[in-house]
């Protein structure tokens, strides 16, 4: 099951990515910093999902009209 899709629009700018997974790992530290191991360890767990997802995984794809643009070769002259 893919939580995060890696070919949305919006994950393209790295500022982006990158600050989805520092929310994700910051607010697990707040949650360790203030006593509550379990909501720091799911934190945690989103903040490792997203970089695995969003930095490992990652390969940007071209925009979906350039894709399926016909060549020129391939028009019908009629």
């Amino acid at each position: 099951m893919q939580l995060i899709d890696p070919n949305h629009p919006a994950y393209r700018r790295v500022w982006v990515r990158a600050l989805i997974v520092g929310l994700c790992l910051g607010w697990a530290a707040l949650e360790f910093i203030t006593g509550d191991p379990f909501w720091g360890v799911l934190s945690a767990g989103a903040g490792v999902y997203a970089f695995y997802m969003l930095f490992w995984t990652f390969k940007p794809q071209p925009p979906a009209e350039a894709a399926e643009a016909p060549k020129p070769e391939e028009t019908d002259p009629e």
